[in-house]
Formats: C-alpha cells, structure tokens, sequence
C-alpha cells in the first residue's frame, strides 16, 4: 500500500507538472525580408546627408551600444545620435558605397551583417578624405522593423 501511494503521488506530480506553463517570451510581429546589401546601403545614403536624424529610423532607442571611429564609444541612440553631430559639422559632403563583401546573416528574429564601405568625405576646408570602414552591424526585428541594435564602425590603420 506504501509502495502505491508512492507511485500514485509521483504519476500526480509529473502530471501536474506538464500541465505548468513555462514562460515564454512575447511573440514579435513578423518583420518584413531581412536587410540585404540594397537596405544596408540605403542606411550609409542616408550617413551622407550628414544628418543623424536621417537614419534615427534605422537605429533602436534604449540602451544598446555603438562603436564608432571616433569618439570610441555611444550607450544610446541619443547619445551616438548628439556625439556624432559634433563630428559631422567638420564636414560638407560624404559618400559611402557598400562594397561588394557585404554578407548578411538572418538568424530568426536577429540579422547579423559584416561590410566593408568606401568612404569620401569633404572637410568644411575643401580636403578631401578617401578611406575603406569596416562595418559591422546587428539588426532585430522590433515591431516588424529591423533596427540596429548593434554597430560597430572602425577604419584600419594606416
């Protein structure tokens, strides 16, 4: 009889316990196709306007971090939104060009993407700068619209 009730509380518990719910996490709106080289692109047109607020669109608001050639690093889109202001003003005109290497990985509600860009920025002085950026970006999918949560933008040394 001993051995039965044992039995019986041990059935009872694995049955209670399939019956528990395990939290999951909140379904995401299904996003539109994963970014490819053309909306990688269309993110660097709008850099050349020289204007942050032309790719605010692109960028998650909230904490996410930004690695950018200079200063080192942004905690926020607002943060890398005002910081990047500064370094732009030295500027009147840019041109980036994703080039041919650019490779994207979906990965469900994530894509991660590596290019590199041909980069040609005027000074307000008239110098013109010629250079190549590595790039490297994450993207997930918020509300049904991939935004960068993740940017990392270096040059290599020269």
């Amino acid at each position: 009889m001993k051995r039965f009730l044992t039995v019986s509380l041990c059935l009872l518990a694995l049955t209670l316990s399939s019956f528990a719910q395990t939290k999951k996490s909140p379904m995401k709106k299904a996003a539109g196709p994963a970014p490819d080289k053309a909306y990688l692109q269309k993110i660097w047109d709008g850099w050349t306007t020289l204007d942050p607020a032309n790719v605010a669109q692109y960028y998650a608001t909230g904490p996410h971090t930004y690695f950018d050639i200079a200063p080192l690093k942004y905690g926020s889109w607002d943060e890398y939104e005002k910081g990047v202001k500064g370094v732009l003003a030295g500027y009147k005109s840019a041109k980036f060009t994703v080039n041919d290497d650019a490779v994207v990985h979906p990965h469900g509600d994530l894509v991660w993407a590596t290019a590199t860009l041909k980069e040609e920025m005027t000074t307000k002085a008239g110098k013109v700068e010629m250079g190549n950026f590595r790039w490297t970006v994450i993207f997930e999918n918020e509300d049904g619209k991939w935004v960068i949560v993740h940017e990392h933008v270096s040059a290599p040394l020269q």
